[in-house]
């Protein structure tokens, strides 16, 4: 008998909880988001529209990469931010990504070299600096997901970058090439 009373405290606690908060049901119409949709949910949209509003923003003209590193994408989506609080963060985002393979990721984040985010500190640590065939000055370094490498050209700074676990695709060497086909 003493056994039997917490097995009933317990099956009358289960009977009082679904009395008072009803049927749990699901509705069968219900499907997630799709990929596409998570990246519109946060203001992603084409990279046309959103290069195209980072131009009007900034009554300037913005140069895309000619060569993409050699690993297979799904998507390519562009987001552009208005820093509307300190005016200095305003950035246009691209990312070419692959919905079947997370690590499939290259990504371009560019600002106007005004408001430029200073990377020489990375050259004191695990940077290193490359020369691209106009003289520019590129910092390559590699953080903790993603490999960067960061130049200025026409007045915009660039920053690409690969994730780390493709890197192999996209070498020091193959992201000069990929700097060097912005014209």
């Amino acid at each position: 008998m003493g056994k039997s009373i917490p097995l009933l405290l317990v099956l009358f606690s289960i009977l009082i909880c679904g009395l008072y908060y009803g049927p749990i049901t699901a509705n069968p119409n219900d499907t997630p988001p799709s990929f596409e949709d998570g990246f519109t949910e946060v203001g992603y949209k084409s990279v046309k529209k959103a290069v195209k509003e980072f131009e009007n923003h900034f009554k300037s003209n913005v140069k895309l990469p000619e060569i993409l590193p050699s690993i297979s994408f799904t998507h390519q989506f562009g987001r552009f931010f208005e820093d509307k609080n300190y005016k200095v963060n305003d950035s246009l985002e691209i990312r070419f990504v692959n919905k079947d393979i997370r690590e499939n990721i290259f990504k371009i984040d560019i600002r106007l070299s005004k408001n430029k985010l200073n990377f020489k500190d990375k050259l004191n640590f695990n940077g290193k600096e490359y020369t691209l065939q106009d003289g520019t000055k590129a910092i390559y370094f590699e953080g903790r997901l993603f490999n960067f490498f960061v130049f200025e050209k026409n007045n915009l700074q660039y920053l690409l970058g690969i994730h780390n676990k493709v890197a192999n695709a996209a070498t020091p060497e193959t992201l000069v090439r990929i700097a060097n086909s912005i014209k």
